[in-house]
């Protein structure tokens, strides 16, 4: 009997794979307790065998038990079809205890991972918590086992508040460790400081950030190569191979495999009147959850409650929706004997197939999910919730969560919520709660600790945003100091240090100065992070900025970084790099004296700051003044005070009083009153 079928850990655990979990939810189902509120959270445990022992790799007969998602029917999972990343995996693991794979859903980073695992460990413990409550358990094993592999299918899970940390990888001496990780999750950790024109939040994920440069990382294309797709085509006897085979190039073999394609159409169609609309609701409500930054697994009783303004928005009673119950047992039910379009059961929760995170067409997680879930969850919860909110520019959800953490006594949430509060539009009350924090930082752990160190630098950030630009110059200075001899000068928090230095410094008014420093600063980026490295970028635009030179040169230069941050990987067009550039081109056209095309632009950019980082942030709002401005240039008065009547109202609720937007605002108001035209 394959041990996919025998291996239980406490209630039927998310994860050993869809063709069990299919079943023993169905099982749950029937004789569910009375109470809806089962803790997901009781089928924290480790992964055992039937008799409760922690399996050698050896014994782990199946990919599902790995995490790996089934194919479909038969039984028996497909053959492996060697990949062209597994000699690199190899390699890494001949000089690394710590390796990640990262890929896109369904791209088989599982599969790989644990076929190579288990031909060269396989005499070691196969030691999988079930969830991230299970990891310290798990840890514990691993680190006492003389041989073992440390498994974290889907690592961003095991991320975060109670999550890994550098010191259990320290502890682990022995063990290896194996990980799997989405593109998308690895994207908001790789570089993350960058993510943002200021990097003023880079902090928030810096225990995230630092352990995962410890690991050497694989990465798995989606796509399957010519020689990929020749090695499949000798099993194409496998009818599941050959279907795959005969998908074309569109998908990857292993993602046709999960029947991932088929899973999401399923759930696009189900919103037909009298199909499945309220399970579709239900698996939007799931993928939401997920996409919101909540890493474990949902309720019943929160999906009944969650799923019903999804419906009312597609249609409501018109869809002629099904019961729930009946929803329910759709979305879960296998699709093609595989997966379930939610994954998991009554007692352990549900999770939404990963395949579907990244959906085209996915909008950004609406509000009355996120003000449907937020009450629901545990601080913990909270907090991972909060650096997903932040990074996405979603500020006042940020605050929201991230204080919600802390008041509930999450470690390290007071740093990235004043971070928040600040990039929110409050910076002199954020560099107040920043002075307490380095202070504190500083009692405890001394005045050049790498974490008293960040305290310092986000409140010299502060400190200048809130409009004291000498100041903030004054402290980067001191601070650059103590960061390059305690870091050393290559540092990613040594040259932000330096970046802010440079841009403060060319904001009190000494362009010249500023543009030497960035002129220096460039040089190292480009040695040490490379050309189409997101910060390379933003000094390179600080740099055109300062230097003083042609305004046509300039704009010129502005073009080529526009083109070369669209084009790049893992920027694009609706990234903060890429919208400040526009931003500094607008400007350079207003200054100009081209209003008409300075008007233009800053409307467009309004939209576009608006649509990706929301109307209450501080920069979709200096764009909405600016544009005013160039609109008062053109005497368009009216228009002018059309652009600002409103927003003016719900920036006095979003920002700090005293804050310069809102001085600009009333100045510009006042200026289109002025200019209005009066009666004979």
């Amino acid at each position: 009997m394959a041990l996919a079928a025998v291996w239980t850990s406490g209630p039927w655990a998310a994860g050993i794979g869809a063709a069990v979990t299919t079943l023993s939810g169905l099982a749950a189902e029937l004789t569910r307790p009375s109470g809806e509120g089962v803790d997901p959270r009781a089928a924290g445990e480790v992964l055992r065998t039937a008799a409760g022992r922690i399996p050698l790799l050896r014994h782990v007969d199946r990919p599902e038990l790995a995490g790996a998602h089934p194919a479909e029917a038969p039984a028996d999972p497909p053959a492996y079809i060697r990949r062209d990343a597994e000699p690199g995996l190899r390699a890494a693991l001949e000089r690394s205890r710590f390796v990640l794979v990262v890929g896109e859903s369904t791209a088989g980073k599982t599969r790989l991972a644990y076929e190579v695992a288990r031909s060269r460990y396989p005499r070691h413990a196969f030691v999988r918590p079930l969830s991230r409550a299970a990891l310290p358990e798990a840890v514990r094993i691993a680190g006492r086992r003389r041989r073992a592999v440390l498994w974290l299918d889907d690592l961003e899970d095991y991320l975060g508040a109670g999550g890994l940390s550098t010191a259990q990888l320290a502890s682990l001496r022995t063990a290896v460790v194996i990980a799997t990780m989405r593109v998308q999750e690895y994207r908001r950790y790789d570089a993350r400081e960058e993510s943002r024109l200021t990097g003023s939040d880079r902090d928030a994920w810096r225990a995230q950030r630092d352990l995962l440069h410890q690991a050497v990382v694989v990465r798995l294309p989606r796509h399957w190569s010519r020689a990929e797709r020749g090695r499949a085509a000798a099993h194409q006897g496998d009818p599941r191979i050959g279907a795959a085979l005969r998908a074309g190039e569109r998908f990857g073999v292993a993602e046709v495999l999960a029947a991932g394609p088929e899973l999401l159409a399923a759930w696009e169609n189900a919103w037909a009147p009298g199909a499945n609309p309220r399970g579709a609701a239900v698996v939007a409500a799931a993928v939401d959850c997920r996409r919101a930054g909540l890493r474990r697994p949902v309720t019943r009783a929160w999906l009944r409650e969650l799923h019903a303004p999804y419906l009312e928005a597609r249609g409501g009673g018109d869809l002629q929706p099904e019961p729930f119950a009946e929803a329910m047992d759709w979305a879960c039910a296998a699709a093609y004997a595989t997966s379930g379009l939610l994954i998991g059961n009554f007692g352990a929760g549900f999770t939404a197939f990963d395949y579907l995170l990244n959906a085209p067409g996915n909008g950004p997680v609406p509000d009355h999910l996120w003000r449907g879930l937020l009450p629901l969850v545990e601080p913990a919860d909270a907090y991972d919730m909060g650096l997903v909110a932040h990074q996405e520019g979603r500020l006042a959800r940020a605050v929201e969560a991230l204080g919600l953490a802390w008041r509930g006594g999450v470690p390290g949430a007071e740093l990235p919520l004043a971070i928040a509060i600040g990039d929110s539009g409050k910076p002199r009350r954020a560099a107040a709660d920043l002075a307490g924090i380095a202070h504190r930082r500083a009692a405890r752990l001394g005045p050049r600790h790498p974490d008293t160190l960040a305290a310092r630098h986000q409140l010299a950030f502060f400190v200048g945003e809130a409009g004291n630009h000498l100041a903030a110059a004054a402290q980067f200075a001191e601070l650059l100091v103590d960061v390059a001899e305690v870091l050393g000068p290559d540092h990613p928090d040594t040259l932000a240090a330096r970046h802010q230095l440079a841009y403060f410094t060319g904001e009190g008014g000494d362009h010249r100065s500023a543009a030497r420093q960035l002129d220096l600063l460039l040089a190292d980026r480009l040695r040490v992070q490379g050309a189409g490295h997101p910060q390379v970028l933003a000094t390179r635009r600080s740099l055109i900025w300062f230097r003083a030179g042609e305004p046509a040169a300039a704009e010129a230069e502005l073009g080529c970084l526009l083109a070369e941050a669209e084009a790049a990987e893992g920027i694009g067009p609706d990234d903060p790099h890429t919208l400040a550039v526009r931003s500094s081109m607008a400007a350079l056209a207003a200054r100009a004296g081209r209003t008409a095309e300075a008007a233009e632009a800053w409307a467009e950019l309004t939209v576009d700051r608006t649509r990706v980082l929301g109307e209450d942030h501080p920069h979709a709002f200096y764009s909405r003044l600016e544009w005013a401005r160039a609109l008062l240039a053109r005497d368009r008065a009216a228009e002018a005070a059309a652009v600002l009547t409103g927003a003016l109202e719900r920036a006095e609720s979003v920002l700090e009083p005293g804050h310069r937007h809102l001085r600009t605002a009333r100045e510009l108001l006042a200026r289109t009153a002025d200019r209005a035209p009066t009666a004979d």
